[in-house]
């Protein structure tokens, strides 16, 4: 990286536009923290969830993905039931230089209460909003706070381009908006 990897994470972010909107060092304060940290950037959860139900029998299915899987929830505080599982999406839009990989791993305040988030990397030359997914593998209720830490993102920079990117290959979570069910 040449530089301190959180100066590299604020020079990228501040010039380059890596991730909007940045937080440029720790918020902690009566929050599970975000922004900045060591070697990487905490990031938020939005106010957006699919909380996944059973509802109408539907059968999950990566496939041929039924909305009726999910209820929509918009709020400050979402609850994932017992053994159950969300999706959301991060509050930043990242976009990721084509020498840069990252890795995304869930924030130890949430798995301390059994509540684990699974992110797949972030390829070079991904953007969108991050579709985060959350499982409560606990049998008990579990609270989700939006607008606060949710996720670790860690950036991996390489000394040469990768000679196919995820834009290279029109990926299809290219640009994403919203919370992004499975495509095929």
């Amino acid at each position: 990286m040449g530089l301190k990897p959180d100066r590299w994470i604020r020079k990228m972010a501040l010039e380059h536009g890596m991730i909007e909107p940045f937080v440029d060092g720790q918020v902690r304060q009566g929050v599970i923290s975000y922004g900045v940290s060591s070697y990487g950037y905490d990031m938020r959860v939005a106010d957006e969830f699919k909380v996944f139900t059973n509802v109408y029998s539907a059968i999950v299915d990566p496939k041929n993905f039924s909305p009726s899987s999910f209820v929509d929830i918009k709020a400050e505080v979402c609850i994932i039931p017992p053994n159950s599982f969300a999706l959301a999406r991060s509050v930043e839009y990242f976009r990721i230089p084509r020498t840069v990989l990252t890795i995304c791993l869930g924030k130890s305040t949430y798995a301390r209460c059994g509540l684990i988030v699974n992110v797949t990397p972030f390829e070079p030359s991904w953007e969108g909003f991050v579709t985060l997914e959350i499982s409560n593998t606990t049998p008990l209720p579990a609270k989700i706070y939006a607008n606060e830490g949710i996720a670790q993102v860690l950036f991996f920079e390489a000394d040469e381009e990768c000679e196919t990117s995820y834009a290279d290959k029109l990926g299809k979570y290219q640009g994403q908006r919203g919370v992004t069910p499975p495509k095929l």
